[in-house]
């Protein structure tokens, strides 16, 4: 069997660094005791490496408490920790057509529980961006939270999120950022473009395992405003009959995934030590050249822009005659290539686009594909043109 060429990275990325699981078997063979949950060396130890990756990610998103990174199981949790915890009675919320079903379904859940008013801005089919006047425009005085992707994961385009952070700020309305398509590839500072909340896993373009993410709260939300998601053993202080009052602890209830943690530290030094840019760089090199190649293609539809230099390493598009799943199918079973078909679970961006129910077929380059993996890939997609 031929190795597969991978172009699903969107979803996850892979392969790994080396490093990752390296790091992993040392941590299970050598240190993985239960952090803060007993006094001898090895428990200590473990709570000290949570300590080092919260730190590493603090300094990498430029935040400026590492007791405010919150160490989470993936994304979705890290969503569901920031809205279940800001949110009350009556708040308005505005996100945006383009999100994902991990920022869309909790959102969705809470306003049919009449608990929360929820308002979808749409964003343009052609550009693939929200217009943040559309933003600014939707606010209310009960607005609470504008929850907004950085990159959407079908058109692949980074949105204009410093201008939405300041609106947001300047309104008084909490600022949260979806990273998952970003973080790892696209530089992000919480401080310059205002923003309270960042959720991300780490198992995208940071390139660490499945099982792991964070949620920072930045310094501009006091512990006050907030309500703990998840209540359970903290390791610190037993004898609260609730969450200690502090951050961390007050939104991390539970053995954390410590082995993947220690992974996904070990990821983040990888990320770390690339040029600044480069990977970025080589994702949207190999999307340029992909859109190049489907604009030859007459029985091509691209959505969004034909353009590489605002997206991240994503594109969807479809095949006349063939749906997207005989497309995906296709290039597995013949070709040995990972391509993602479908909605993406993000079903209100393929109805703006107009590609709903079937949805679209998704290429996203990762840090490792190589020029070979493209010229193959090049050429599947034009022998189904043929």
């Amino acid at each position: 069997m031929h190795e597969i060429i991978y172009y699903d990275n969107a979803a996850t990325s892979w392969p790994k660094p080396p490093a990752v699981a390296q790091r992993m078997a040392e941590f299970l063979a050598h240190e993985a005791a239960n952090p803060g949950r007993a006094g001898h060396r090895m428990a200590i130890g473990a709570e000290k490496m949570l300590d080092n990756v919260r730190q590493k990610f603090t300094q990498f998103i430029g935040g400026t408490d590492l007791h405010r990174m919150i160490l989470c199981l993936n994304g979705t949790d890290a969503l569901n920790i920031a809205f279940k915890g800001l949110l009350r009675a009556g708040d308005h919320v505005i996100t945006s057509t383009l999100e994902h079903n991990s920022v869309s379904r909790p959102l969705q859940a809470l306003a049919d529980a009449g608990f929360i008013t929820l308002t979808r801005i749409d964003f343009s089919p052609a550009t693939g961006v929200i217009d943040p006047d559309d933003i600014k425009r939707a606010i209310t005085p009960q607005t609470r939270l504008i929850a907004l992707t950085h990159a959407s994961n079908v058109v692949g385009v980074i949105q204009p999120i410093t201008a939405v952070g300041a609106i947001a700020r300047a309104h008084t309305v909490r600022f949260l950022v979806d990273a998952a398509q970003t973080i790892g590839a696209v530089p992000i500072s919480v401080a310059d473009s205002y923003i309270d909340f960042l959720a991300f896993p780490g198992h995208k373009s940071l390139l660490g395992p499945t099982g792991t993410g964070g949620l920072y709260v930045n310094t501009t939300v006091p512990l006050e405003a907030l309500k703990p998601f998840r209540e359970g053993g903290t390791g610190g202080d037993s004898s609260s009959p609730t969450m200690p009052r502090q951050f961390p602890y007050f939104l991390e209830g539970g053995t954390p995934n410590t082995v993947g943690i220690a992974g996904l530290g070990a990821a983040l030094d990888y990320v770390t030590s690339q040029p600044a840019g480069a990977v970025l760089a080589h994702e949207q090199a190999q999307v340029q050249k992909i859109i190049e190649v489907l604009g030859t293609l007459a029985n091509c539809t691209l959505y969004g822009p034909p353009s590489a230099r605002q997206r991240v390493g994503t594109l969807c598009f479809n095949l006349a005659g063939y749906t997207p799943h005989e497309v995906g199918s296709i290039l597995d079973e013949n070709f040995t290539i990972a391509v993602r078909p479908g909605l993406h679970c993000a079903p209100y961006a393929h109805k703006t686009l107009g590609t709903f129910p079937d949805g679209a077929i998704r290429i996203s380059p990762g840090a490792f594909n190589t020029a070979v993996h493209l010229d193959a890939l090049i050429r599947a997609l034009q022998e189904l043109h043929n």
